[in-house]
Formats: C-alpha cells, sequence, structure tokens
C-alpha cells in the first residue's frame, strides 16, 4: 500500500508537536503582543469580506482598509475611554459585590451538602459539610480583599494593549497580498506550486476556525441569554454575554462560566437548589450541543485534527502558556501542521528536488558561461 502524501508521517508529527511546544514557549514571553495579534487575526477575518465588497464597488484596497480598521479603531478608543477609568473607579464596590455573591455560593453548596447528608448514609459519615464550611471559611473572608483586585488591575494594564488590534488589523488587510506575492518571489520556481497551495490552505484554515469561533460563540451566547431569561436571572443579557466569551477558553472556560451562574443562583436565589440544578442542565445542554452538532457543523474539521490529538496538545498548551496557550495551541498546531505536511511533500518528492537541483545546475552554467576564456 502506497503512503498518503496527505498525511504527515510519525518523524513529521514529532517535530510538528515539538516546534508547536517551542513556539508556545517562546510566545507566553509576548502575551501582550500575542494576544492583541491573535484577535487581530480574527478581526481581520471578519473585516476581509467587507474589504472586498469595497473593492469591487470602486474603492481602493488601502482605502477600504483604512476605512474599516479606523472605524474599529475609534470604537475600540471609546471602549477604552469609558471602561478605563470605570474599572479603577468601581473596584472597592466590586469586591463588595465579589465577597456578596462568593458567599451566596458557599450557602448554595452548603445547602446541597446538607441535602446529600440527609438522604445519604455515607455523606452524614464523611460529614462532607462540615468539612467544606472548614476549609472554604477563610478563602470566603480573604479571597476578594486579596485577589480580586489584583486581577482587575491586570485586566486595566492590558487594555491599552487592545489598541494594537485595529492597527494590525489594518496592515493584515492592506499588505495581505503584497505578502502572498513577496513570498511567492522568495520561492524557488520548482516549488512555486507547493508554495501557493500551502498559502492557500493556511489562509482557508484559519478563515474557518476564526469565523467559526465567531459563530459558535455567537450561538452560545444567544442559548445562555435565552436560558438565563427564562430562569429568571437579573441582567441575562450582560451575563449571557459574560459566559459565552468565557465559554471559548477550551475546557476551562465553561467550568468557569457555569461557576459564575452558580454563584448568582445561591445568591439571587438563595435556598432554591432547583435553580442551580436548572443552571447545570443548561450547561450540560450546550456543551452537548456544541460538542455534537455546533462544533462539527459550525467550525467544521478545518484544522483536520484527530480528537484525541486536539484534547493532548490542549493539556499541553494549557501547561506551557495557562489560558493563553489553550486558546492558541490549536491555531498554532494547525498552521504548523500545514507547513510540516507540505515540507514533507517536497522533501520527499524525488522529481521535484530533481526539478530544483537542475535548475540550480542550470543558473551555475549562465552565471560561469560569459567567464569561460576560449582555447
Amino acid at each position: 500500500m502506497e503512503k498518503d502524501d496527505s498525511s504527515p508521517g510519525p518523524i513529521t508529527w514529532c517535530v510538528i508537536i515539538a516546534t508547536t511546544c517551542v513556539l508556545l514557549f517562546l510566545l507566553q514571553k509576548i502575551l501582550w503582543l500575542v494576544v492583541p495579534f491573535f484577535l487581530a487575526l480574527v478581526l481581520y477575518y471578519l473585516l476581509d469580506p467587507f474589504a472586498k465588497k469595497m473593492v469591487l464597488s470602486g474603492h481602493t484596497h488601502n482605502f477600504a482598509a483604512a476605512t474599516l480598521s479606523g472605524i474599529f479603531l475609534l470604537a475600540t478608543i471609546n471602549v477604552l475611554l469609558f471602561l478605563y477609568p470605570m474599572v479603577l473607579s468601581h473596584i472597592d464596590s466590586w469586591q463588595d459585590t465579589m465577597s456578596r455573591y462568593m458567599t451566596g455560593g458557599y450557602s448554595l453548596i452548603d445547602s446541597i451538602l446538607t441535602g446529600l447528608e440527609q438522604q445519604f448514609n455515607f455523606a452524614r459519615n464523611a460529614h462532607m459539610a462540615d468539612s467544606m464550611r472548614s476549609n472554604v471559611t477563610a478563602l470566603q473572608d480573604n479571597f476578594a480583599q486579596h485577589y480580586l483586585g489584583t486581577l482587575i488591575l491586570g485586566i486595566a494594564a492590558w487594555l491599552p494593549s487592545l489598541l494594537l488590534i485595529p492597527m494590525v488589523a489594518y496592515f493584515l488587510l492592506k499588505e495581505s497580498n503584497h505578502f502572498r506575492q513577496f513570498l511567492g518571489l522568495a520561492v524557488p520556481n520548482a516549488f512555486f506550486e507547493k508554495t501557493l497551495y500551502l498559502s492557500h490552505a493556511i489562509d482557508r484554515a484559519a478563515r474557518l476556525y476564526f469565523v467559526g469561533l465567531i459563530k459558535l460563540a455567537a450561538i452560545d451566547t444567544f442559548m445562555l441569554i435565552l436560558g438565563f431569561w427564562l430562569l429568571d436571572f437579573p441582567a441575562p443579557i450582560f451575563l449571557g454575554i459574560v459566559v459565552g466569551i468565557l465559554g471559548q477558553v477550551p475546557y476551562v472556560g465553561p467550568l468557569i462560566g457555569c461557576i459564575l451562574a452558580l454563584l448568582v443562583s445561591g445568591t439571587d436565589f438563595p435556598g432554591d437548589v432547583s435553580t442551580a440544578y436548572n443552571v447545570v442542565i443548561l450547561f450540560l445542554v450546550i456543551r452537548l450541543l456544541d460538542d455534537f452538532l455546533l462544533i462539527p457543523s459550525v467550525v467544521g474539521k478545518s484544522l483536520n485534527l484527530h480528537p484525541l490529538l486536539s484534547i493532548l496538545m490542549l493539556f499541553v498548551g494549557g501547561t506551557i502558556a495557562g489560558i493563553a496557550g489553550l486558546m492558541l495551541v490549536l491555531p498554532i498546531l494547525g498552521i504548523v501542521m500545514l507547513l510540516g505536511e507540505t515540507l514533507e511533500i517536497i522533501l520527499t518528492d524525488k522529481r521535484l528536488m530533481a526539478r530544483h537541483a537542475y535548475a540550480v545546475q542550470l543558473r551555475e552554467l549562465a552565471a560561469k558561461r560569459d567567464l569561460i576564456l576560449p582555447n
């Protein structure tokens, strides 16, 4: 059976995974630049169709890029001017609010464990409620005071870097075609066809992945808002947007979002354990819809990664670079995989390598032709 040229071999896969890990380790050192660039790529793929429509309607490419990125830049500046002073001025009140919601969450857990102790002997013998109370008392008293302020100040320090997003998106919209031409001119003629394939494959995979993530986030946010509204939660739109954005961080995000919703349930519906159960059911239903319906149909198989490899690399990415690694590992792995596949095809194609070697010999002969002295 002949080897499938489109499938990387074991050595290539080892190189792909090792390269991805090295890139994650290096990129975590400059996350202040990597995260805005990552978000700028998402913005580029969202604005690119509008830029193409403006070009087809008669505008220049530069005008389309400047207009679209400029509109987003102005919107970003206005949001930052609104959020930055608000974050700094409301730290104390947010600490108190967080303390109140954590207290409600602990009361909810205590109610659930007390109910379990009343129904099951193993829970009563283990003194689960008493153990929980002793373990969380110190955290309940000190969490908001010691951690929340630092978290909010850290977010405030990151807000100015968001200004890089529309700037980077502008150059991506403006220079993407020039970059492809530059890449084509830098590649030997024998490898030109494979380079075009590589460029198109990376662009297509990234476009499908990022646009699919945006669509998935919008659908999940709508379902969360609807679910919170049906459960009569306060501010269901705000809570649904926050939890929907958090849910796009693989594995960790949905868990954090569910915990936030349970904190709200325990605080605003004290003693009502059924609301907490409904929250858990809501998140389980959305998770099942994502895994079995929405992700295959909306995001699709844009990166062509095996599910087991995706799960393992998510753990690796989280270990190397934390939450940022969870978000960046799959796009980086997809791009490195395409590079590895193409390089393997080129290096194992004997005819292609022979054409390149022959072209080099022809250039050497042409360069030496006028240097040969006549006899």
